[in-house]
């Protein structure tokens, strides 16, 4: 297959180019591993120099155009130089919902299958509340070719209000195994400078109000008291919610580079997914709930989404805004961790999950009426 991606530059705080990371470089980097020619437009959100070629070390060809001010639209230009190019057979659009309208709009004058690609619940996006912007959305997923669907609870709700046409497939995010797995805790707390001997709880994420991160702050200082050796450490990009919470305790560890985030999970005596019951939070993949998984670290998670689906023992699992359930889980895992069969439904790598995603296009594309 010829395919065509379209998608954002910027995600998840990393720049899909500059970092070479996530869903969007790798599930295209499988396909090209898989034998088929692909291109890629990225859209920068934010002002950076016209790219005309990048490529991958699979063999991806991607170009990037800035894509303001009129979001994914403006870079009309650019996604022509790329169609002249790839004379793709499919396109594979992500990112948010105005990606979605506008690959279903480049489909229809090509004339090709389009899939769309949910990683998140983007109706939840800023962008999605822009007049007229989520009906068109949702009308692009119902006239689209196929859906990739990043987690089993947003597979059904898109089932219930606007499911598409043509074939569907759950398409979690995968875990970097090179880097996701167990290693020695004395050693990942050696190179992050963390205490030895202590007992240390944590996460690398979002450190975010609307992550639902003050019930981990909240349930360490309800524990902290009582346990002298216990610590808090943590790492991502954060709103100001941490400023709020001062011990001697917490390690605030700043925004680690990517591969460095392995080295914090194994350092984990409990590694602590906090989320909340929102538009967001009940839709979303916990991929670092999955990595922590990979890396055979005990874990807490709130109990949101597919997190009930995957984390089988209740004492993994804990009430989203309740800092006393937390805290109880955490000395629950921190006296007999519970781990079970988790890591090995959870835990899959890229390389499986492009294979999906490309089975999905060739039934796409097969069921294209000739």
């Amino acid at each position: 297959m010829n395919i065509l991606v379209l998608c954002k530059r910027q995600y998840s705080a990393r720049d899909l180019l500059s970092d070479q990371y996530g869903r969007l470089y790798e599930i295209p980097e499988g396909f090209a591993r898989l034998g088929h020619r692909v291109h890629g437009l990225a859209s920068s959100y934010r002002p950076r120099p016209h790219l005309e070629r990048h490529v991958s070390p699979a063999g991806v060809v991607w170009r990037s155009a800035n894509a303001m001010p009129w979001g994914p639209f403006h870079a009309r230009r650019a996604v022509a130089g790329v169609i002249a190019d790839c004379q793709p057979d499919i396109l594979w659009a992500s990112s948010d919902a105005l990606h979605a309208i506008w690959a279903v709009e480049i489909g229809r004058t090509l004339h090709i299958p389009v899939v769309i690609d949910l990683y998140d619940n983007y109706e939840h996006f800023g962008l999605s509340r822009l007049p007229g912007i989520s009906r068109r959305y949702r009308d692009a997923c119902r006239s689209a070719s196929g859906l990739t669907i990043v987690s089993h609870s947003l597979a059904r709700h898109v089932q219930q209000h606007y499911p598409a046409s043509g074939p569907c497939a759950i398409v979690g995010n995968g875990v970097n195994s090179a880097v996701f797995h167990a290693r020695d805790r004395s050693d990942c707390r050696r190179a992050l400078g963390l205490p030895a001997g202590a007992t240390i709880i944590g996460c690398a994420g979002a450190i975010q109000a609307d992550r639902g991160i003050e019930d981990l702050f909240e349930a360490f200082q309800l524990l902290a008291e009582a346990d002298p050796a216990l610590h808090l450490a943590f790492a991502g990009p954060r709103d100001g919610t941490p400023s709020r919470y001062r011990h001697p305790r917490i390690i605030d560890l700043g925004i680690l580079d990517w591969r460095e985030v392995p080295l914090l999970v194994n350092a984990l005596d409990v590694a602590v997914i906090c989320n909340r019951d929102s538009s967001f939070g009940r839709y979303c993949f916990p991929l670092k709930l999955s990595e922590a998984l990979a890396c055979g670290v005990p874990v807490v998670a709130a109990g949101v989404g597919d997190v009930n689906e995957i984390l089988g023992a209740p004492s993994q699992r804990y009430r989203p805004g309740d800092a006393h359930d937390l805290a109880q889980k955490l000395q629950q895992q921190l006296s007999a961790p519970a781990n079970g069969q988790a890591a090995s439904t959870a835990a899959r790598d890229w390389k499986a999950l492009a294979g999906d995603t490309a089975d999905l296009l060739a039934m796409c594309l097969q069921r294209r009426p000739r």
